[in-house]
């Protein structure tokens, strides 16, 4: 099955991490050299399933399973870097790449994968989405996401979306203070709406900030103070990682104002669609995102392609990369965006 791929980034981490040396570096290169390389190569798929394969996808609990198979990878990758840290003698650039790598994983495989699940209906599925955020310090999104930039994404209310001419790295500080601070807003309310105090013991932002603070207690006790600083960071790199997406997947686009104040209902137009194969398969794919707006409740296995959507002159990672360097994102994108949004 092609979703298999999307353990690529994993394996070839934890194998560049165990050699050591340059290779610490190999989920990195991988992520963002490699495989925007190879998605100027393989050809575009724009096709659609008919309503057959969708019953037999959605039947099929492979499906899922590959899924489920990410909260051991990205565990064990977690534990294994931990451990690699603190009984070897690594020098700085391999901490470094170890750091940067782990992340990546982190940010693929755990916040991703933890995004996927955080949008289904039985319980089992949205505790592994939960399990899945904590390693990258990114409980609150799943309050804010589900609650929060689904319902305003591409409006001035919704950190999570860029505006135009906004560069990457304004964007990062919108989002990343804006989204926590929104969970608690939204937090708020579920609980007024449930008569419950913010104080209550049913308030899930009290916990997932119990969660996060064990999380980095448990492995400051058990790996010292390097294994904390790994921990810390690689999270860091996991949900930049997060956000960098965040980025790409809305920039420049808004929906319209109603005389009533409201805005427009999200349709296929409010997300940059990707058909690049590769980052379909790598990212479980997320690349078609328009369509997982304008229908969320869609497993990712049955996203579909629309051609009114805004669509993306290259794949994800390959936008990723471009983002990291504003002029030539803007140079890029600015002119793909329509008229009536700008």
């Amino acid at each position: 099955m092609k979703y298999l791929w999307a353990y690529s980034i994993p394996v070839v981490g934890i194998l560049g991490i165990y050699f050591g040396g340059f290779w610490s570096f190999s989920a990195l290169l991988f992520a963002f050299v490699v495989i925007p390389f190879l998605e100027l190569l393989l050809p575009i798929d724009e096709k659609n399933y008919d309503d057959e394969t969708i019953s037999e996808r959605l039947t099929n609990k492979l499906f899922d399973i590959l899924l489920y198979l990410n909260v051991p990878i990205v565990y064990g990758a977690l534990l294994y870097c931990l451990y690699k840290i603190t009984q070897a003698e690594l020098s700085q650039s391999e901490i470094i790449g170890m750091t940067l790598s782990l992340g990546i994983i982190l940010g693929a495989n755990g916040i991703n994968v933890a995004h996927e699940l955080g949008h289904r209906t039985t319980l089992f599925e949205k505790i592994l989405g939960k399990i899945l955020l904590i390693p990258s310090h990114y409980t609150h999104f799943f309050i804010e996401h589900n609650h929060g930039h689904h319902l305003h994404v591409s409006t001035p209310e919704d950190p999570s979306t860029a505006k135009y001419n906004q560069n990457l790295y304004a964007f990062w500080f919108q989002t990343v203070t804006g989204t926590y601070k929104k969970a608690w807003q939204i937090q708020k309310k579920l609980n007024t709406i449930d008569n419950h105090s913010l104080f209550s013991l049913k308030n899930d932002m009290f916990w997932f900030t119990i969660i996060q603070i064990c999380y980095l207690g448990i492995i400051y006790l058990i790996f010292g103070f390097k294994g904390f600083l790994l921990a810390l960071f690689a999270g860091i790199v996991g949900f930049l990682l997060l956000e960098t997406i965040n980025y790409i997947e809305h920039y420049g686009l808004k929906r319209n104002q109603l005389a009533s104040g409201r805005f427009e209902r999200v349709t296929e137009k409010h997300s940059w669609n990707s058909n690049h194969v590769l980052g379909r398969i790598i990212l479980y794919e997320l690349t078609r995102h328009s369509d997982h707006h304008y229908k969320s409740q869609k497993k990712y296995q049955i996203l579909e392609y629309h051609d009114v959507s805004p669509q993306m002159p290259y794949g994800y990672p390959t936008s990723m990369v471009l983002s990291f360097f504003p002029p030539l994102w803007f140079a890029v994108m600015n002119k793909r965006i329509p008229l009536e949004m700008k």
